[in-house]
């Protein structure tokens, strides 16, 4: 299993039926969990990537009629010492 974190720009914040579409894609798919940024406007996952292609995942978002933007690029590490 090899699992990754991405993050989506979200056109508008969630609804509760969004939410509820979103917990029974995860056991379907391979969507291990996700988490909406407290602002409402970004969402994180976690999924497969052995099993997911983004493109794949995106599709699952449309299809609980999330609107996404973009994804979002991970931040970068800090460098220690600087």
């Amino acid at each position: 299993m090899t699992l990754v974190e991405a993050t989506y720009q979200l056109q508008a914040p969630l609804t509760s039926a969004q939410l509820r579409a979103l917990g029974e894609f995860s056991n379907t798919y391979g969507l291990r969990r996700f988490r909406v940024e407290d602002d409402g406007r970004k969402l994180r996952f976690e999924y497969d990537a052995s099993r997911l292609k983004p493109t794949e995942v995106i599709h699952v978002l449309r299809g609980a009629k999330i609107a996404i933007l973009e994804r979002v690029p991970p931040a970068e590490p800090a460098l220690a010492g600087a």
